[in-house]
């Protein structure tokens, strides 16, 4: 097996895919809206990912709530975006952590449905008056407290059908005025001002079993590289954070992360991720990512399974 889990191109596997994925192995893979109908469409293409692989396999999608949902109405209920909680942690703490969790225990209930174990939530950056608009209304907070208490309640109620929570964007992304998608982020706080915030809500969560980097590039962490490929970035996350499970790239083709295809996949795994993620299903890519990756055995696939 390879490090890596992929997208795919469309909303059922083409022979091509087929071949490729059946030959190089994967994790698993990630679902966008270009993958998905409605429920019995989904339900099937997920049943012909693990039908390929022979395995149960990771089945990750982004749903959120609020913009980032990727099955959407009619065919699934609409859910509100992460400042609807965080306003009503404002006046009602504890009736604030109970729709969160009765939230996220309804999408897991939606994905556990169509085949998917995975959710790439929450996010737990710390909103700013600086924050870019790509995180915005996804945050739970300003602070840390809340934000660690209202996450913990998204695992919750994921876990709770049997899903994966995925934290996001560890070190901590609040502090980025630019979209990773784009650009590269530059934050210049010191270790002082990310030890007694930003970090915070990824140590409180540190037990959960998925992590996703930031894109971001902290000057008073490594003045040279982004999180996702530097050394001692990960090294802070491991050690100082304590996130000791399994800890996956923010997408691979992101133009945050300079270089051509192979080279990002072996910064990736060279500063410390175990996982390369790759979104966008086009096959040139993976082929130029799969050349790059090792074979790393049942490793991943036994922490998955425990």
């Amino acid at each position: 097996m390879k490090p890596v889990i992929y997208g795919i191109a469309g909303t059922s596997l083409s022979d091509e895919e087929k071949y490729f994925f059946s030959k190089n192995g994967c994790l698993g893979f990630i679902l966008f809206a270009r993958n998905i109908e409605n429920k019995s469409q989904l339900k099937s293409l997920t049943a012909s990912l693990r039908e390929l692989m022979g395995r149960e396999i990771l089945i990750l999608v982004d749903q959120e709530g609020g913009r980032v949902a990727r099955m959407k109405e009619p065919e699934w209920k609409k859910y509100p975006a992460g400042k609807y909680f965080s306003d009503l942690y404002q006046a009602n703490q504890a009736a604030a952590r109970e729709a969160l969790f009765k939230n996220f225990q309804e999408i897991g209930a939606d994905l556990k449905e169509v085949g998917i174990n995975g959710n790439c939530a929450p996010v737990l950056d710390i909103l700013t008056e600086k924050t870019h608009t790509v995180i915005g209304d996804r945050a739970y907070g300003n602070n840390a407290a809340q934000v660690a208490d209202l996450g913990r309640k998204v695992c919750e109620g994921l876990l709770s059908q049997g899903v994966f929570p995925v934290i996001k964007h560890i070190p901590g992304h609040g502090r980025g005025t630019l979209d990773s998608h784009l650009e590269l982020p530059i934050v210049d706080a010191s270790l002082a001002e990310l030890r007694t915030s930003d970090f915070q809500p990824f140590h409180e969560l540190r037990d959960q079993k998925f992590a996703m980097t930031a894109h971001i590039l902290y000057s008073a962490i490594d003045k040279q590289n982004c999180a996702t490929t530097s050394k001692t970035a990960i090294c802070l996350i491991r050690e100082e954070i304590g996130f000791k499970n399994i800890l996956m790239s923010d997408d691979v083709s992101m133009k945050a992360l300079r270089g051509s295809m192979s080279e990002k996949t072996r910064a990736i795994l060279d500063a410390g991720c175990d996982l390369v993620l790759h979104c966008n299903g086009n096959m040139d890519e993976m082929k130029e990512i799969t050349s790059a990756l090792p074979n790393v055995g049942d490793e991943l696939q036994n922490k998955l399974s425990k």
